[in-house]
């Protein structure tokens, strides 16, 4: 009875706070929260009026234009130079500072206010775009001789500098950023829904350069300064600092060496952290790799009793006196920072710019996709979870109440998880959620199916809950923490989108995981302690059968037909067709921006059907307009991936009235560039070795090949067949993809645990025949777990319009591929590589469960 309160309020604890976390959802209307705070009277009331009347002619304009949500400019450009601080004394404290920054910071409290916990991606609210231009490379030039290309040594700079760029906006791969190289020397970031302050710390974050050194200060640094002379090789930088009493920041300088002590840099840094102090200012703290280590202690041992600089882009942040030789490769630097100053400076630093760069144009970027498209994204999400819970309400019955109230308390916690770590939300990441649920049946569909078998069996209720949870633990831990290997392998070692689907991979598993096994079972205990129920009725989808799945002649039928698909699509895709099986997200292509008359401004979905019935495909449409002092310079931007296709004539002939015109045109690389694919790659190659090594651990050496082999397949055999019907390699896909790869060893590993569990019974006959007889136990949770997920991805493949249509198409095609190779795949090489021989076990091969179900029912 502790156990469960404990576990009670465990879930309950949870619950609430991921429900914290989520509240609210979304945002709201800042000028409605502006009037809402304010607390005026008086002369006040009028002034309030005046500024909301002005504000909403402001938003009424922008509106017609349909950009991206201006509110915080709009009430800036209202307020003008009056004093709005008192207004909000009663619920913001302002920092003593002249009234615009005190209407800046009041605005800027209001808009955190009013921004929603989810965090929506480009897709679907806009956001805003950054062109940052990349200075020369600070490399040095190859010497005479030196065979190196100019080209390649500014196609290496471009890409360290976007990867740099990359993790400093998106840390944790959850941001959904696009960044693409333009022309030969910009970049284009694109970042979804950010307040004012952020673009305020973004635009710090991309231009800072992070050069860090460790410079010695002149032993006689005060009399230098007092005499206004710099003596050779030195130099003199300011310091930042406060004066304790008042304090108030000043300025003051020390001399210090020209270059860094012993070449000791940045370069050197393997990590960063923020850490509190006794004070409550924070710190940072760096750790060196092995050779700035030895570096470090040896510029330490040397110089005992004199002070060491910490040298950030020209500014001293702090000299600290040597007091010993510090051997442990870590150095602290204090400052007076706050906790976001010094979580902003660590990540500038953990990621410094060997190549200056420049934020040339900032516009607000309107969504990608249209309403329409939206719409029918979320209207096909709706149908796909409605779908998936109203079966299990009909099959399962009481039991499927239950599965609901815990799928829905699933989706609680990983929404919550997400927005807690500010992960955005794109229209394929919530249709990849849908699939999510439709997955997370799996595990209460174990247990129900499990506590069926035991009733069969003759057990009572409460006997067969018990028995059910217990047997049914081991199949669902090892099915979900393999996949769980493969999502922690992806967020250590892969980048951008990789990391960031690993991540919410990784907080899918471990949420259906607990709502399963613990909620499930408190809420089953509970109604049968207190009567609700007294029978657990279930539909039957399939009684007890005894198909012979693994004959010799099936296990070569299935064998050949995979050979088959896997060569016909493969063959055709890579030589039929190999010059277009990428999307524009891998290949790039031709960046056009126009001009446009904004009263006759066509949606984004009638340009993309007139740009299709003229061919051209898979187009990014986005309205902008200039953010930079205020301007409101709006303009069209259109990616295609063939440059040489007629859009701007398209859209005359179409929209006439629009009255496009050219602005400018450049080539636009890749938003999946090398380094991310590269890493995807690379992740996948690890979790496939980490899979193997888990399961021949768990299982036996050649059900860990036979897994492998099976998830191999499966992804393989789908992207051939995905691209032999036309599809092209994006993001997406690419998602779908890893999906996929976590579907298929999850359904192969809950058939292997019960071959696993009959072996250790000592169930009578040969491997073969035990097999089947696994597989049989286990085709109604087969078809169930399938039948849901299907459901779902058949939803967002009829409702979702052509958005997400390819999305869904590809995971439809891995449901089939994957249950098709748990049997005629997975468990053929099993008996291949065993020669149908049992594996040996503890338990000799002389239980016969059809006795023992004779004995238990009379």
């Amino acid at each position: 009875m502790k156990s469960k309160k404990f576990k009670s309020i465990v879930v309950i604890l949870i619950t609430a706070m991921a429900i914290y976390y989520l509240i609210p959802p979304t945002g709201r209307n800042l000028v409605d929260v502006f009037v809402e705070t304010a607390k005026v009277e008086g002369d006040q009331v009028a002034q309030l009026e005046s500024i909301v009347t002005r504000t909403r002619e402001l938003e009424s304009q922008n509106n017609q234009d349909n950009l991206s949500n201006q509110s915080f400019v709009n009430l800036s450009q209202a307020i003008g130079s009056e004093n709005i601080e008192p207004w909000f004394g009663h619920k913001i404290k302002v920092p003593p500072v002249e009234s615009e920054k005190s209407t800046r910071y009041i605005l800027a409290r209001l808009q955190k206010m009013a921004a929603g916990r989810l965090k929506l991606g480009l897709d679907l609210q806009g956001g805003m775009s950054f062109l940052v231009e990349v200075g020369e490379s600070v490399v040095e030039k190859p010497a005479a001789g030196d065979p190196t290309n100019d080209q390649q040594k500014k196609t290496a700079a471009m890409e360290q500098t976007i990867e740099v760029l990359r993790k400093r906006v998106d840390r944790y791969g959850v941001a959904e950023p696009v960044i693409q190289p333009v022309g030969d020397r910009n970049i284009l970031i694109q970042l979804p829904g950010l307040t004012q302050s952020e673009r305020e710390s973004v635009r710090t974050q991309l231009e800072t350069a992070a050069v860090l050194e460790f410079k010695l200060v002149h032993p006689e640094s005060s009399k230098w300064i007092a005499d206004g002379i710099v003596p050779p090789m030195h130099e003199k930088l300011p310091i930042i600092q406060t004066d304790r009493t008042t304090g108030q920041q000043y300025t003051s300088y020390l001399i210090v060496k020209n270059a860094p002590e012993s070449g000791l840099t940045g370069k050197y840094v393997k990590s960063a952290f923020v850490q509190p102090t006794i004070t409550g200012v924070p710190q940072i703290v760096l750790n060196f790799n092995d050779e700035g280590s030895k570096l470090f202690g040896n510029v330490t041992s040397a110089n005992v009793g004199r002070q060491l600089a910490i040298v950030l882009d020209g500014v001293i942040q702090s000299a600290p006196q040597i007091k010993d030789a510090i051997n442990g490769g870590q150095a602290t630097i204090s400052g007076d920072f706050t906790v976001k100053e010094a979580s902003d400076l660590v990540s500038v630093l953990e990621n410094p710019l060997e190549t200056p760069v420049r934020i040339v144009e900032q516009r607000g970027v309107d969504p990608t996709l249209g309403k329409d498209s939206i719409q029918s994204g979320i209207r096909a999400s709706l149908v796909g979870v409605i779908g998936v819970l109203v079966f299990m309400l009909v099959y399962y019955m009481w039991a499927g109440w239950i599965a609901g109230a815990a799928l829905l308390v699933n989706l609680i916690l990983l929404l919550g998880c997400m927005a807690s770590i500010e992960s955005t939300l794109t229209l394929p990441g919530i249709a990849g959620i849908v699939l999510t649920v439709g997955m997370a049946v799996d595990a209460n569909v174990l247990i129900f199916e499990r506590i069926r078998e035991e009733l069969r069996q003759g057990k009572s209720l409460k006997g067969s809950i018990n028995q059910g949870f217990d047997k049914v633990f081991s199949t669902i831990f090892d099915a979900n923490i393999t996949t769980v290997i493969a999502s922690v392998i992806l967020i250590n070692f892969g980048t951008g989108p990789v990391k960031g689907f690993g991540t919410t991979l990784t907080i899918g598993i471990l949420s259906s995981m607990f709502t399963a096994l613990i909620l499930t079972r408190l809420l089953l205990e509970f109604l049968l302690e207190k009567g609700v129920i007294t029978k657990l009725k279930m539909m039957g989808v399939v009684g007890k059968t005894s198909i012979a799945f693994l004959t010799p002649g099936t296990r070569k039928v299935g064998m050949a037909v995979s050979a088959v698909v896997l060569t016909a699509t493969l063959a055709y895709a890579l030589f039929m067709r190999s010059d277009s099986n990428l999307g524009i997200d891998f290949t790039g292509g031709e960046y056009q921006m126009l001009a446009y008359n904004t009263e006759k401004k066509p949606d984004e979905q009638s340009i993309r059907s007139s740009l299709e019935s003229a061919g051209i495909k898979e187009a990014i449409i986005q309205y902008q307009s200039s953010t930079l002092g205020g301007g409101g310079d709006a303009s069209l931007k259109i990616i295609t991936r063939d440059a040489n296709v007629n859009v701007l004539g398209t859209l005359q002939n179409s929209f006439p009235e629009a009255a496009f015109s050219p602005l400018g045109s450049d080539f636009v690389g890749p938003s999946v560039g090398m380094a991310i694919t590269k890493a995807a790659l690379v992740s996948a190659l690890i979790a496939v070795f980490a899979i193997l090594f888990y399961v021949a651990l768990r299982f036996e050496f050649s059900f860990a090949i036979a897994a492998v082999l099976a998830l191999v397949h499966d992804v393989v055999i789908t992207l051939g067949i995905f691209l032999a019907l036309g599809g092209q390699i994006n993001a997406p896909i690419i998602a779908a993809l890893l999906t996929i790869f976590g579907f298929s060893i999850n359904d192969t590993i809950v058939i292997f645990d019960r071959i696993r569990e009959d072996l250790n019974l000592g169930i009578k006959g040969k491997f073969e025949e035990l097999m089947n007889r696994a597989i049989n136990q286990m085709l109604g949770r087969t078809i169930i777990t399938s039948g849901t997920t299907l459901i779902a991805a058949l939803a967002l493949f009829i409702f979702g319009g052509s958005v997400i249509r390819d999305f869904a198409l590809t995971f439809i095609i891995g449901i089939i591929v994957g249950t098709y190779s748990s049997v005629y795949i997975a468990s053929s090489t099993v008996l291949w590589i065993t020669k149908g021989e049992r594996p040996k076990t503890d338990a000799p091969p002389t239980f016969d469960p059809e006795v023992t179900a004779a004995e238990n029912a009379s």
